[in-house]
């Protein structure tokens, strides 16, 4: 049994909570939260305790999953690797990129495992599409772009669309195509009465000459979470919310030069629905597996501190209108 508690009871903690509750080789040791009535009702639901001070619930886990704000990431999270504890951390992992070289190299010096939340790799879906590009199923990646627009959302925020939205296709796109040498993006402000940047288009230069559009928004009124692959043999539809996959292709056959109007091509569409999981329980049960085989979690404290270079580049990119190098 690996003891566990969660820092953060907002929206991700009470699912991180929910989710502990239900795996067998966990113990839930404890809730903890600033605000202190929040921590009660999600303790009393799960059957766990409340601690007031997160540096009283480190001293009775093996690992906690910290799911606060951005803002104080760094200072839970290096808390507890400090005092050798596993850390699963909501993305994005921390506020600067600083601070997340601090928590890598604070991970290593410790040998504990630091895992970024970085919730889509976890996706069925993702995981087919990551092991048909390894099988060399489509052919070669020419180019991806991803929707992950929907309405403001009403929780609380200390970090804009880039960084709350555009994080995810970020480290999807680097997970499915490896490094990112520069970023340019386009944001802005449409919405009234909030800080942060809620529109964004960012383009990903792969080192591979790949190419990557990233659209993110809070100002559409339906909800898309959805990435395309164009490959030298397939295009791919991949859907995050129904985990599903949709491959298509064409050939022509013989052409009447004398009617191009009618142009014969025959196309074949195969769409693969996939067995749902939920990617929450996927991500803290490949975390409690790297915690009892000393292996690397599927979206590491590195994966994390590379999405974060990438996004922060972006909001380099939209404040200045360059081309910024990672």
């Amino acid at each position: 049994m690996i003891k566990i508690g969660v820092i953060g009871t907002g929206s991700m903690g009470k699912n991180h909570a929910r989710v502990c509750s239900e795996l067998p080789d966990v113990d839930l040791v404890g809730i903890c939260d600033v605000e202190r009535g929040a921590a009660k009702a999600v303790a009393k639901r799960f059957n766990t305790k409340v601690f007031s001070s997160y540096h009283d619930l480190l001293r009775v886990v093996d690992a906690v999953i910290v799911a606060t704000p951005t803002s104080t990431h760094f200072d839970i999270s290096n808390s507890a690797l400090s005092s050798g504890k596993h850390v699963l951390v909501e993305k994005p992992i921390c506020d600067t990129i600083k601070n997340a070289e601090d928590m890598v190299k604070k991970a290593e010096n410790k040998n504990v495992v630091l895992a970024t939340g970085h919730i889509e790799r976890h996706n069925p879906a993702v995981a087919f599409v990551k092991e048909s590009i390894q099988n060399n199923r489509f052919g070669e990646i020419i180019s991806l772009s991803s929707q992950r627009v929907s309405n403001l959302p009403g929780r609380i925020r200390d970090v804009g669309v880039i960084l709350d939205f555009g994080v995810h296709d970020i480290d999807v796109m680097r997970f499915l195509s490896g490094e990112v040498k520069s970023v340019y993006a386009k944001a802005g402000v449409y919405t009234k009465n909030i800080l942060y940047e809620d529109h964004a288009t960012i383009l990903l230069n792969f080192e591979n000459e790949v190419c990557g559009v990233v659209e993110v928004n809070w100002l559409t009124p339906i909800k898309i979470r959805k990435l395309f692959l164009t490959c030298s043999e397939q295009f791919v539809e991949m859907d995050y919310i129904d985990q599903s996959v949709t491959m298509s292709s064409s050939s022509f056959k013989v052409v009447d030069e004398m009617d191009l109007y009618h142009v014969p091509m025959q196309f074949t569409t195969n769409h693969i629905g996939l067995e749902k999981k939920e990617p929450l329980k996927n991500e803290i049960q490949d975390f409690i597996q790297a915690i009892k085989t000393n292996k690397k979690p599927l979206a590491s404290g590195y994966d994390g501190l590379m999405a974060l270079r990438i996004a922060q580049s972006a909001l380099q990119s939209f404040r200045t209108g360059d081309v910024i190098k990672v």
